[in-house]
């Protein structure tokens, strides 16, 4: 005995579980198809600058990513940033999935693959952004709910109102294709119901492994008290080191804003040099002497983000990482004795960082 459902498909009784689950999941489907969709459209169609290697592209973004971002893709985005080739190719690729992967899901076109897809893209998100969001963990949710949207529709497919649906309208002996039905999604995927349970099960553990523990990662609240995340999304940082003094009081040290808000730069106000056992100040550069600093000071370390000097001082965008030199007797004759000192950088949110260093 055969049953019709409402997009005039006839299914026989065995399946019927199948549609229902396929018409329960058509939001589902368009939601997340429209999400990378839209991704990708923006970049090819409605938003070119964000393409245009003259402008603020998407080499930018990936550079905020790089202070928390996960299990090394921090070193892959820091490779691609001094290679534009490669790493323009992956924008336009990353892009292309984007796109392509979403038309198929909001057509229904090839489901599965496309579903994927998607969730490659949503971790790879996950590991580059999930760890940003000032207020909450904005790229952490957007990620965490496509990788489990896409886990969903590789299990279901898109039996209803689907171009799938029309391929096999066109030519049925493709439901005996084992190709198409695991690319495809009219179809249930080719497994006894142990086998598909199974694999449900573990892709739903793999869901909770990746949803619960990286949760926990970036703000406990699972086995431990909420916390602001090893990176911080909220509070601007700058990690001093390689500082080199000269006799004359001059500084020369490599900065790195690793952490912070990615949309609003940081801003160092005041720099002074000091004696490590009295406090007492050596030298100091005022926000008026590191803004008249040239563009020689700053040796950057990426074509992207870059340290500088503002209007009142240094801005240090996050992501951002250079080499600095400060002149010496800025504000009097210095001649510096041997021993140890300590570099102290001051933003404008009066917040300090600060680096030892030891004279000669």
């Amino acid at each position: 005995m055969s049953t019709t459902l409402s997009d005039k498909s006839p299914v026989l009784g065995a399946d019927r579980g199948w549609r229902i689950a396929a018409l329960a999941l058509l939001a589902i489907r368009f939601v997340q198809g429209w999400i990378y969709w839209g991704g990708g459209t923006r970049r090819f169609i409605y938003g070119p600058q964000k393409l245009d290697v003259h402008g603020h592209w998407m080499a930018y973004k990936f550079q905020t990513a790089m202070p928390g971002a996960l299990l090394g893709t921090n070193h892959l985005v820091a490779f691609l940033l001094n290679h534009f080739t490669l790493l323009y190719a992956g924008v336009i690729i990353f892009s292309a999935v984007e796109m392509i992967a979403g038309f198929m899901l909001i057509a229904g076109l090839w489901t599965r693959l496309a579903a994927v897809a998607t969730i490659g893209l949503s971790t790879v998100l996950m590991l580059l952004f999930g760890w940003q969001g000032a207020t909450c963990i904005d790229e952490w949710t957007m990620a965490a709910s496509n990788f489990g949207m896409g886990v969903a529709l590789f299990l279901a497919g898109s039996g209803a109102y689907s171009m799938d649906n029309w391929l096999l309208a066109r030519k049925p002996s493709r439901a005996n294709s084992t190709l198409f039905r695991w690319f495809g999604g009219s179809l249930p995927l080719p497994l006894s119901d142990e086998a598909f349970k199974k694999l449900a099960l573990g892709l739903f553990l793999i869901v909770l492994a990746f949803v619960v523990g990286s949760y926990s990662y970036y703000r406990g609240s699972v086995i431990t008290p909420f916390h602001g995340g090893p990176v911080s999304p909220a509070k601007h940082h700058w990690q001093i080191k390689d500082a080199q003094l000269s006799a004359d009081g001059g500084v020369r040290f490599h900065a790195y804003v690793d952490a912070g808000v990615a949309a609003e730069p940081s801003n160092a106000l005041v720099i002074r040099l000091l004696e490590a056992k009295s406090g007492k100040v050596v030298e100091q550069w005022l926000g008026k002497d590191l803004a008249q600093l040239p563009k020689s000071a700053f040796h950057n370390d990426f074509p992207y983000q870059q340290l500088h000097a503002g209007k009142f001082g240094i801005v240090g965008p996050v992501g951002a990482s250079a080499t600095i030199s400060l002149p010496g007797s800025i504000n009097s004759g210095v001649t510096l004795t041997p021993g140890s000192y300590l570099l102290e950088i001051t933003s404008v949110n009066n917040h300090v960082w600060k680096q030892s260093v030891t004279y000669p």
